[in-house]
Protein backbone atom coordinates (compact mmCIF):
# COMPACT_ATOMS: atom_id res chain seq x y z
CA UNK A 1 0.00 0.00 0.00
CA UNK A 2 1.90 3.49 -1.08
CA UNK A 3 0.61 5.18 2.13
CA UNK A 4 1.37 2.74 4.25
CA UNK A 5 5.10 2.68 2.76
CA UNK A 6 5.25 6.70 2.92
CA UNK A 7 4.47 6.32 6.61
CA UNK A 8 7.39 3.72 6.90
CA UNK A 9 9.50 6.10 5.09
CA UNK A 10 8.69 8.68 7.73
CA UNK A 11 8.77 6.92 10.17
CA UNK A 12 12.26 5.26 9.83
CA UNK A 13 13.55 8.94 8.92
CA UNK A 14 12.88 10.50 11.93
CA UNK A 15 13.94 7.32 13.87
CA UNK A 16 17.30 7.94 11.94
CA UNK A 17 17.24 11.82 11.96
CA UNK A 18 17.27 11.79 8.26
CA UNK A 19 16.51 15.61 7.17
CA UNK A 20 16.73 14.91 3.63
CA UNK A 21 14.36 11.40 3.88
CA UNK A 22 12.10 13.76 6.14
CA UNK A 23 11.63 16.22 3.70
CA UNK A 24 11.32 13.95 0.52
CA UNK A 25 7.93 12.35 2.33
CA UNK A 26 6.28 15.37 4.76
CA UNK A 27 4.22 17.55 3.24
CA UNK A 28 5.33 21.01 2.13
CA UNK A 29 2.68 22.60 4.37
CA UNK A 30 3.84 20.50 7.65
CA UNK A 31 7.46 21.07 6.91
CA UNK A 32 6.63 24.85 7.18
CA UNK A 33 4.45 24.41 10.24
CA UNK A 34 7.17 22.76 11.51
CA UNK A 35 9.94 24.84 10.77
CA UNK A 36 7.94 28.02 12.11
CA UNK A 37 6.92 26.70 15.40
CA UNK A 38 10.48 25.56 15.85
CA UNK A 39 12.23 29.02 15.12
CA UNK A 40 8.88 30.45 17.17
CA UNK A 41 10.31 28.33 20.31
CA UNK A 42 13.79 29.29 19.34
CA UNK A 43 14.92 26.33 18.39
CA UNK A 44 17.24 24.79 15.56
CA UNK A 45 15.64 23.94 12.55
CA UNK A 46 15.36 21.36 10.97
CA UNK A 47 18.10 19.69 14.04
CA UNK A 48 14.70 20.72 16.47
CA UNK A 49 12.26 17.91 14.05
CA UNK A 50 14.03 14.75 15.72
CA UNK A 51 14.02 15.86 19.45
CA UNK A 52 10.64 14.22 20.03
CA UNK A 53 9.30 12.72 23.82
CA UNK A 54 8.99 9.52 21.91
CA UNK A 55 9.63 7.80 19.11
CA UNK A 56 7.00 7.53 16.21
CA UNK A 57 5.22 4.03 16.75
CA UNK A 58 5.87 1.47 13.77
CA UNK A 59 2.72 -0.40 12.25
CA UNK A 60 3.96 -3.68 12.79
CA UNK A 61 1.36 -5.73 14.84
CA UNK A 62 -1.75 -3.23 14.57
CA UNK A 63 -4.79 -3.87 12.44
CA UNK A 64 -5.68 -2.30 9.54
CA UNK A 65 -9.29 -0.79 9.63
CA UNK A 66 -9.46 1.14 6.16
CA UNK A 67 -7.96 3.60 4.23
CA UNK A 68 -10.37 6.61 2.91
CA UNK A 69 -9.42 9.31 -0.26
CA UNK A 70 -11.13 12.45 -0.54
CA UNK A 71 -9.38 14.62 -3.60
CA UNK A 72 -5.81 15.12 -2.68
CA UNK A 73 -5.83 14.05 0.64
CA UNK A 74 -6.15 10.53 2.69
CA UNK A 75 -6.50 8.73 6.11
CA UNK A 76 -5.35 5.48 6.79
CA UNK A 77 -6.81 3.85 9.92
CA UNK A 78 -5.29 1.33 12.48
CA UNK A 79 -6.02 -0.42 15.67
CA UNK A 80 -4.55 -1.94 18.24
CA UNK A 81 -1.27 -1.91 21.29
CA UNK A 82 0.52 1.40 20.16
CA UNK A 83 3.81 1.54 21.00
CA UNK A 84 5.90 4.77 21.40
CA UNK A 85 9.07 2.91 22.69
CA UNK A 86 8.62 4.58 26.07
CA UNK A 87 10.38 2.35 29.31
CA UNK A 88 8.13 1.47 31.58
CA UNK A 89 5.02 2.13 29.55
CA UNK A 90 2.58 -0.75 29.03
CA UNK A 91 0.47 -0.30 25.27
CA UNK A 92 -2.70 -0.45 25.17
CA UNK A 93 -5.34 -1.40 22.40
CA UNK A 94 -5.92 2.44 20.88
CA UNK A 95 -6.75 4.10 17.65
CA UNK A 96 -3.90 5.69 15.38
CA UNK A 97 -5.36 7.72 12.56
CA UNK A 98 -2.64 8.95 9.60
CA UNK A 99 -2.91 11.53 7.28
CA UNK A 100 -1.50 12.00 4.04
CA UNK A 101 -2.02 15.06 1.40
CA UNK A 102 -1.25 14.42 -2.43
CA UNK A 103 1.72 16.69 -3.85
CA UNK A 104 3.28 16.86 -7.48
CA UNK A 105 5.43 14.34 -6.83
CA UNK A 106 2.97 11.94 -4.82
CA UNK A 107 1.79 11.09 -1.42
CA UNK A 108 3.44 12.99 1.59
CA UNK A 109 2.82 12.45 5.27
CA UNK A 110 1.06 15.06 7.00
CA UNK A 111 0.27 14.20 10.50
CA UNK A 112 -0.88 11.33 13.01
CA UNK A 113 -3.80 11.76 15.56
CA UNK A 114 -3.17 9.17 18.50
CA UNK A 115 -7.10 8.24 19.69
CA UNK A 116 -6.97 6.99 23.25
CA UNK A 117 -10.09 4.71 23.93
CA UNK A 118 -9.47 4.47 27.91
CA UNK A 119 -12.68 6.12 28.47
CA UNK A 120 -14.16 4.00 25.69
CA UNK A 121 -14.34 0.40 26.46
CA UNK A 122 -17.44 -0.07 23.88
CA UNK A 123 -15.96 1.43 21.02
CA UNK A 124 -12.37 -0.14 21.59
CA UNK A 125 -14.67 -3.46 21.86
CA UNK A 126 -15.93 -2.52 18.28
CA UNK A 127 -13.11 -1.36 16.36
CA UNK A 128 -11.44 -5.06 18.10
CA UNK A 129 -14.85 -7.11 16.40
CA UNK A 130 -13.96 -4.59 13.44
CA UNK A 131 -17.23 -2.62 13.54
CA UNK A 132 -16.16 0.66 12.15
CA UNK A 133 -18.69 2.63 12.92
CA UNK A 134 -16.67 5.20 15.12
CA UNK A 135 -14.83 5.76 12.35
CA UNK A 136 -17.45 7.33 10.41
CA UNK A 137 -18.95 9.35 13.11
CA UNK A 138 -15.50 10.92 13.86
CA UNK A 139 -14.41 13.37 12.08
CA UNK A 140 -10.77 13.56 12.49
CA UNK A 141 -10.57 9.77 11.31
CA UNK A 142 -12.40 11.19 7.75
CA UNK A 143 -10.61 13.44 4.71
CA UNK A 144 -11.45 16.51 4.35
CA UNK A 145 -10.78 17.01 0.80
CA UNK A 146 -9.13 20.44 1.53
CA UNK A 147 -5.40 20.67 0.99
CA UNK A 148 -3.97 23.44 3.59
CA UNK A 149 -1.76 26.10 2.09
CA UNK A 150 2.11 26.36 2.80
CA UNK A 151 2.00 29.15 4.89
CA UNK A 152 4.77 32.00 4.61
CA UNK A 153 8.14 31.73 6.36
CA UNK A 154 8.39 33.19 9.57
CA UNK A 155 10.74 35.11 11.40
CA UNK A 156 12.68 33.55 14.28
CA UNK A 157 11.34 34.79 17.26
CA UNK A 158 13.16 37.53 19.74
CA UNK A 159 10.81 36.56 22.59
CA UNK A 160 9.11 33.08 23.27
CA UNK A 161 5.26 33.98 23.40
CA UNK A 162 2.05 31.50 24.00
CA UNK A 163 -1.38 32.75 23.65
CA UNK A 164 -3.96 31.16 26.15
CA UNK A 165 -7.50 30.24 26.09
CA UNK A 166 -10.02 28.92 28.14
CA UNK A 167 -13.10 29.27 25.91
CA UNK A 168 -16.17 26.22 27.29
CA UNK A 169 -19.20 26.68 24.54
CA UNK A 170 -17.34 28.67 22.41
CA UNK A 171 -14.86 29.50 19.33
CA UNK A 172 -12.05 32.09 19.40
CA UNK A 173 -9.84 32.76 16.75
CA UNK A 174 -7.07 34.94 17.74
CA UNK A 175 -4.07 36.41 15.81
CA UNK A 176 -1.34 37.75 16.96
CA UNK A 177 0.95 40.15 14.83
CA UNK A 178 -0.96 39.33 11.96
CA UNK A 179 1.22 36.82 11.74
CA UNK A 180 0.09 33.69 14.10
CA UNK A 181 -3.14 32.87 14.05
CA UNK A 182 -4.87 30.24 16.14
CA UNK A 183 -8.30 28.52 16.71
CA UNK A 184 -9.69 27.40 19.89
CA UNK A 185 -13.17 25.92 20.03
CA UNK A 186 -14.37 24.63 23.60
CA UNK A 187 -11.15 24.66 24.87
CA UNK A 188 -8.39 25.22 27.71
CA UNK A 189 -5.06 25.05 26.04
CA UNK A 190 -2.19 26.80 25.25
CA UNK A 191 -0.27 27.23 21.49
CA UNK A 192 3.21 29.22 20.81
CA UNK A 193 2.90 32.61 18.98
CA UNK A 194 4.59 31.87 15.85
CA UNK A 195 7.30 34.73 15.26
CA UNK A 196 6.86 35.23 18.81
CA UNK A 197 6.74 38.68 20.28
CA UNK A 198 8.53 41.84 18.88
CA UNK A 199 9.95 44.79 20.84
CA UNK A 200 7.33 47.92 21.37
CA UNK A 201 3.73 47.30 20.42
CA UNK A 202 2.05 43.86 19.81
CA UNK A 203 -1.04 43.32 18.05
CA UNK A 204 -3.69 40.48 19.45
CA UNK A 205 -7.08 40.72 17.48
CA UNK A 206 -9.32 38.06 18.11
CA UNK A 207 -12.92 36.93 17.65
CA UNK A 208 -15.58 34.92 19.59
CA UNK A 209 -19.01 32.87 18.89
CA UNK A 210 -21.23 30.26 20.45
CA UNK A 211 -21.34 26.89 20.03
CA UNK A 212 -23.80 24.39 19.43
CA UNK A 213 -24.65 23.28 23.15
CA UNK A 214 -23.44 26.64 24.87
CA UNK A 215 -25.22 28.21 26.73
CA UNK A 216 -23.83 31.72 25.94
CA UNK A 217 -23.06 32.11 29.79
CA UNK A 218 -19.94 30.51 30.17
CA UNK A 219 -16.57 32.48 31.44
CA UNK A 220 -13.77 32.79 29.01
CA UNK A 221 -10.24 34.39 29.01
CA UNK A 222 -7.81 34.99 26.13
CA UNK A 223 -3.95 35.46 27.69
CA UNK A 224 -0.65 36.44 25.74
CA UNK A 225 2.27 35.01 27.94
CA UNK A 226 5.42 36.28 27.00
CA UNK A 227 8.20 32.88 28.18
CA UNK A 228 12.20 33.53 29.61
CA UNK A 229 14.71 31.12 27.98
CA UNK A 230 16.44 31.75 32.15
CA UNK A 231 15.85 28.88 34.32
CA UNK A 232 12.87 29.21 37.37
CA UNK A 233 11.70 33.00 35.86
CA UNK A 234 8.08 32.75 35.49
CA UNK A 235 6.24 33.30 32.29
CA UNK A 236 4.71 37.40 32.45
CA UNK A 237 1.13 37.88 31.66
CA UNK A 238 1.62 40.55 28.80
CA UNK A 239 -2.03 40.66 27.49
CA UNK A 240 -5.67 39.60 29.27
CA UNK A 241 -9.22 39.50 28.26
CA UNK A 242 -11.26 37.93 30.89
CA UNK A 243 -15.05 37.50 30.11
CA UNK A 244 -16.86 36.61 34.15
CA UNK A 245 -19.99 34.13 34.02
CA UNK A 246 -22.81 35.74 32.76
CA UNK A 247 -20.99 38.43 31.07
CA UNK A 248 -21.63 38.98 27.27
CA UNK A 249 -18.16 38.94 25.36
CA UNK A 250 -17.03 40.97 22.49
CA UNK A 251 -17.85 39.29 18.98
CA UNK A 252 -14.46 40.88 17.82
CA UNK A 253 -12.01 43.25 18.99
CA UNK A 254 -7.75 44.38 18.87
CA UNK A 255 -5.86 44.95 22.27
CA UNK A 256 -2.02 45.58 22.48
CA UNK A 257 0.87 44.44 24.94
CA UNK A 258 4.14 46.02 24.91
CA UNK A 259 7.47 44.46 25.28
CA UNK A 260 9.60 47.37 26.58
CA UNK A 261 12.43 47.47 28.81
CA UNK A 262 11.17 46.43 31.85
CA UNK A 263 9.59 43.47 30.94
CA UNK A 264 12.74 42.58 29.35
CA UNK A 265 14.45 42.99 32.46
CA UNK A 266 11.75 40.74 34.06
CA UNK A 267 12.40 38.36 30.91
CA UNK A 268 16.29 38.13 31.64
CA UNK A 269 15.89 37.59 35.88
CA UNK A 270 16.80 41.50 36.31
Amino acid sequence: MPLETTYGQWQQAVVRKDVTSWQAVTAKSRQMEVRNRLVSEKRAYPAGVFELPAPPPALKGLKFLEAKQKGQTAKLSYFGKIDFGMEGAVPTENLLVLSFIQENTGWKYDRADYINLAALPAVRGELAAGNLRYLEETPDAQPSGVVPPVAAQAPAAKYIAKVYVFCPGREVQVQVNKISRHKFANAKEAEVVIGGAVDGPNEVQYSVKKLDGGTGKEAMTIRVYLLSEVQDVKPIKAFEYQVPENGVPKAADTGYFQVDAAAVNKLMGR
